[in-house]
Formats: C-alpha cells, structure tokens, sequence
C-alpha cells in the first residue's frame, strides 16, 4: 500500500473508528473526549489537504484495493467534497463544546456526529455502489438520533420522520442500483464508467427514476423536501451539520458522481431536473418569507439553495458545473455560520420565534455582524463567495439555452435577499421583544462566537479569494465531463 493509498484509508477510518471510542472516553473525561472528537475530524481533513497536490496534478486518481475490489477512490470532485465537509464539520464539533455542554447525552452526541462525518467520508471515496449504499444508510441512522436528540416525543416524530423520508429514497435508489448492476453486471464505478463509453449508451430512464428518489429525498428538494425544516428542532449544530457539512450536500454529491461523472443519461434529465430544481427554490423561498420559526426559515433556504446547486449540476456544461460545485463550497460556509448564529440567539433567549426577538445587534454584536456577513453570501451580495457561485449557475443555465429556468433562478435569489433580511431586522433591530426582555440576551460560549465569527470571516475571505477555490472547483468540473 502507498503513502496516499494509507492516507486515504486514513480519512475514512480514523473517523470511523474514533467514534466508537468516544462514548468510553467520555466516562473518563469529557475534555479528553470533546478533544479527539475534533481531532478525529481534523485528522480526515488533514488527510484530505495531504491527498490534493497528487490529485490537482494527475487526472488518474488514487485508488484503494482490498483483496482485488476497488474499495476507495479520491479524484478531484471527491477530494473537493472531502474538503468542504471536515472543515465545515471541524467548526461545528468546536462550537458543540460550548452549546452541548450542559445537556445530557452529550457522549452519544459526539459518537454521533464523528461516525456522521466519518460515513460521509466513506461515502465521499467510494468506489462501489454497494459500499455508497452502505455508508449512505448509516448517516441515515446518524441523522435520525441527532434530530431526535433531546427525546421529547415530538422531537422523536419528527427524527422519525426524516428517517423514513431518506431510507425510503435510499431504497429507491438501491433498487436503481440494482438495474445497473443488471444492465452491465458490475457495481463497481470505474468499470460501470469503462463499459457504459464502450458501449456507447445511457443507463435507462427507470434506473435514473429510481437513484433521483434517493438523491431528491436526501437533499430534501420537493415534494420530498418536508423533513428538513422540521428538522430545526435538533440542537442547533446539529441543523448545521445537516444543511451546511453533510447531510443534505450528500444528494448533490451522488447527483455529480453518478449521473455526470460515472454515466450517461438521457439528455431529457437536463431538462427536467433544472425545472424540479426550480420549483423546490421558489415554493421553499416562499415558506420562508412567511414562516415565524427561525431555524424553519433557514431550513427553507437551504432547500431552496439546494435547487441553485442542482440547477448547475443538471445544465451540464463546464461553466453551470463548476459553478454548482463552488456553490456547495459557498452555501457550506454561509450557511453552517447562519444556523451556528441561530444556535446562540435561541440559546440565550430561549426561542426560535422570530416575532418575540429584536434589538439583539446590542446586547450580541458579534452574533449579529456574523449573522449579516453569512446572510449576505447566501444572498448572493459581492465580494461575498455566494455572490461567484449563483452568477455562474445562473449565466451557465443561459448559456445553454434555458432562459425560462434562469430567469426563475433571478427571481428565486430576489426572495432569497427578502426573507434573510427580514429575518436578520426581525431578530437584531428594532425594539426588543417579549423573550428577550424575558431573558437577558448575552453573546454565546467563547467557543460558540469564535465559531459563527470564523465562518462569517471565510464567508468574505472565500470571495475576496475566490479564485483559488474556483480554480479547483473548475478542474473538477473539467474532469468529470471530460471522462465522458
């Protein structure tokens, strides 16, 4: 085995197996378990750092074999996913030891949220549809007792919820799988790649019926986008480790992997996904311009987010891709400091009703000026990195034709700036409200504000600087289309 064949094998089973160990950890120390909790995370990100010089130069790729299977592979638009997910994730398991601190179940959190992240490393790298399918379901049961977290019953309907949501897609996406597997008679990816360019055809339409259940349901896009923003009642880390990191990028990442990089489909899905895409962005921005609950608010805009990401993944070509990839980038770091800001607002007022809020900005500024920066990228405001992302989804679907879906788009990002600032005007200006003047409002834990300030400060650094990240975003977008 090479040094990059360990080092990948690393990132995936560091996480992994460092789960398993921290609810015993934690018995003996929860700063020792809180600390390789992190560390665990950081390792797999480290790892993905130390894989991208052989990756940005070589178009081959390190593969992983175990007794002659293909087991891992890292290429650029892995690599890139990688990144995106621990170092986002890295943030949020710091800021838990703040927010987390003094509920209970707290070993059972972070056991969670690492083998999540570690799932997700393994579903990032594999080779094999079986082994995606697998590590796909295990952030399912991940997902399920994070949103459930704090036991009310409510809370465990609504966990419940997600849960059969995902797996019945996921099941639907096993059953697409399997018309491959009977169609080329191989699971494996690289060689399903080999013989669907030898061959010269598509995947059939009834296998990418079935794969676009899994992929619609995980990233909660409509109509199977309800989950999500009941979802909110998990602690706030956790919604940001569903919207920003993980859970709901882990469509749009299979999305990429199968239906641009591994086959080729139809070119009616071009057509048809961008206008599915569509809808699930304007109807979710519409619920959160009405909507009163914070973190539901945020969790439409993710869901709507989500169809800008789709947008450029389903157009298909280089500029539409590489700017849906970027967006995954941008959304993840504006979007994981929105729900980390929520967190510490719903922490000290003990509310998530944006009509009982206001006048925050004097008694969290920090918070506050977070909660702006990160708005402002999701919003698509220049310099900000969201800014580069939705100009090249948008002005990619137009290069290719499909004016009608852009200008839906155009319309879609206008919501977006409406419902973000009236959410930000509702919770920081004006009078204070009845929670707050209920409970004194005061910034979060040291490790709560250094974590939404970190993500606000990359929210602008990552536009200011963003040609390095669109630069690899690029290659990757390259490199997918090119092995077609």
């Amino acid at each position: 085995m090479t040094t990059l064949q360990t080092i990948l094998a690393l990132c995936v089973a560091v996480p992994v197996v460092g789960s398993l160990a921290l609810p015993a950890l934690g018995k003996m120390s929860e700063r020792l378990r809180n600390w390789v909790a992190l560390l665990c995370v950081a390792f797999s990100m480290v790892c993905a750092f130390a894989l991208l010089p052989e990756i940005w130069q070589s178009s081959q790729g390190v593969k992983l074999t175990i007794a002659g299977v293909d087991v891992l592979f890292a290429d650029k638009l892995a690599v890139f996913m990688a990144l995106v997910s621990t170092s986002v994730g890295s943030i949020i398991v710091f800021y838990s030891w703040g927010y987390i601190a003094e509920f209970e179940h707290r070993d059972e959190y972070y056991f969670m949220v690492v083998l999540f992240l570690g799932s997700m490393m393994g579903l990032v790298f594999a080779r094999n549809l079986l082994f995606l399918y697998l590590f796909w379901e295990i952030t399912a049961l991940a997902c399920w007792r994070l949103i459930g977290f704090f036991r009310e019953k409510a809370y465990v309907l609504r966990a419940d919820k997600a849960f059969l949501i995902t797996v019945f897609g996921a099941v639907m996406m096993l059953l697409g799988f399997i018309d491959v597997g009977a169609q080329f008679g191989t699971f494996d990816m690289g060689k399903l790649h080999e013989l669907s360019k030898l061959q010269g055809k598509s995947i059939s339409d009834l296998a990418v019926t079935l794969m676009l259940f899994g992929i619609l349901a995980k990233s909660a896009t409509l109509p199977l986008h309800t989950w999500l923003p009941d979802a909110g009642v998990a602690p706030s880390p956790v919604t940001a480790l569903l919207h920003a990191a993980v859970l709901v990028k882990i469509g749009v990442y299979v999305f990429a992997r199968l239906l641009i990089a591994t086959f080729d489909v139809s070119p009616m899905w071009h057509e048809i996904v961008p206008w599915i895409a569509g809808a699930s962005a304007l109807v979710s921005a519409c619920a959160a311009l009405i909507d009163t609950d914070m973190k539901r608010i945020i969790a439409y805009s993710t869901v709507s987010q989500l169809g800008f990401i789709f947008l450029g993944l389903a157009v298909d070509n280089e500029m539409a891709v590489g700017g849906g990839l970027l967006y995954i980038l941008m959304h993840g770091i504006a979007k994981g400091g929105l729900f980390l800001c929520a967190g510490i607002v719903e922490h000290g007022t003990h509310t998530k009703d944006i009509t009982k809020l206001g006048g925050l900005i004097k008694t969290m500024p920090i918070t506050a000026v977070s909660f702006a920066l990160c708005a402002f990228s999701v919003m698509g405001i220049p310099p900000f990195g969201g800014f580069f992302s939705k100009y090249l989804v948008i002005t990619g679907a137009v290069t290719s034709g499909q004016l009608a879906v852009a200008l839906t788009f155009v319309f879609g990002a206008f919501l977006t700036i409406l419902y973000l600032f009236r959410v930000f005007t509702k919770i920081f200006l004006g009078e204070p409200g009845a929670a707050v003047a209920a409970h004194p409002a005061h910034e979060g834990s040291r490790e709560m504000v250094i974590s939404v300030a970190a993500l606000a400060v990359l929210a602008l650094c990552s536009g200011l600087l963003v040609q390095f990240p669109s630069q690899f975003a690029e290659k990757a977008a390259r490199e997918m289309r090119a092995s077609r």
